[in-house]
């Protein structure tokens, strides 16, 4: 169910902060259009540490009204509380998606033992299928492969999103959790080698701005075709790198809104794209294709 090209979906926002409903529809029409093969609510990318319960109830229903199971819905539910994380699995896996994602607890820096618990946890809660998201950068813990392939065990985890760049972590995944088991890359500028290593698919950034270019790469990786990718991929390149010039989603959300899709509006602490990357962005947009 979950492979292909995955977009970590932005959370559109008025520029008072509100979040857009209307853009909300458009950027899901959007990606239906453009052969994105998964939507996932309110990840890292979708400002999940300042969406409100009430607003994420919202944004769910928008999006499984609307894409009426064409594609795999997939909803965060992970917070750095075990106990929040479970009671927010409970009632997001009740509604009609597809899955969730958790994320390694922030902060806290649990022990593989403890990272174990707490998604044993979040899993026995759930009533679909759970992905878990490992992405050390932001959470200051690793989860180690043998921790995944402990986890991998667990019938209701059926997937990991691996945020570490490269393909080496994607390698010891794969031997690990074998081949029954998804893996996922998390880092769009190595997905590709990911890909070709053995990862059945990635939840990206890049696909917020580049769905169909991101797909078209995702799809040859996939099927072993390292030539056609590494051309789709070069495409991508300074995209890949650019939507990091400053802390995702921030330069997103500046592309979405020069695309039309969308206003610009960001939730503190995060802020608008600094004037002094508007150029940069834009000359990648346009080297990928993107009409901006």
């Amino acid at each position: 169910m979950f492979q292909g090209s995955l977009v970590a979906v932005v959370t559109p926002m008025r520029r008072n902060g509100e979040v857009d409903f209307d853009a909300w529809g458009r950027l899901l029409d959007f990606h239906l259009e453009n052969g994105t093969n998964g939507i996932v609510v309110a990840g890292t990318t979708g400002e999940s540490p300042t969406i409100t319960e009430a607003e994420l109830r919202q944004l769910i229903d928008r999006a499984c009204a609307q894409v009426k199971r064409r594609i795999p819905v997939v909803v965060g539910t992970g917070t750095n509380s075990t106990a929040d994380t479970v009671a927010r699995t409970r009632w997001v896996s009740a509604l009609p998606i597809d899955g969730i994602l958790v994320v390694t607890p922030a902060y806290n820096r649990p022990t593989q033992e403890g990272l174990y618990r707490h998604f044993a946890a979040a899993a026995e809660a759930s009533q679909v299928p759970v992905i878990l998201y490992n992405v050390p950068t932001r959470t200051a813990v690793d989860m180690l492969p043998a921790t995944a392939a402990r986890l991998a065990q667990l019938p209701k985890i059926v997937a990991l999103k691996e945020g570490l760049a490269g393909a080496a972590r994607v390698r010891e995944h794969v031997a690990a959790c074998g081949p029954g088991f998804t893996i996922l890359s998390g880092d769009d500028a190595t997905s590709r080698e990911a890909l070709l290593v053995g990862a059945r698919g990635v939840i990206s950034v890049t696909a917020n701005v580049a769905p169909r270019a991101m797909s078209e790469m995702v799809a040859a990786a996939t099927r072993g075709d390292r030539p056609a990718a590494e051309a789709a991929d070069a495409r991508l390149a300074a995209l890949h790198r650019d939507l990091f010039l400053e802390t995702n989603p921030i330069p997103a959300k500046w592309a979405l809104e020069r695309m039309g899709l969308m206003e610009g509006g960001i939730r503190l602490p995060l802020t608008p794209l600094s004037e002094a990357h508007h150029a940069t962005l834009l000359a990648s947009l346009r080297a990928a294709g993107v009409k901006s």
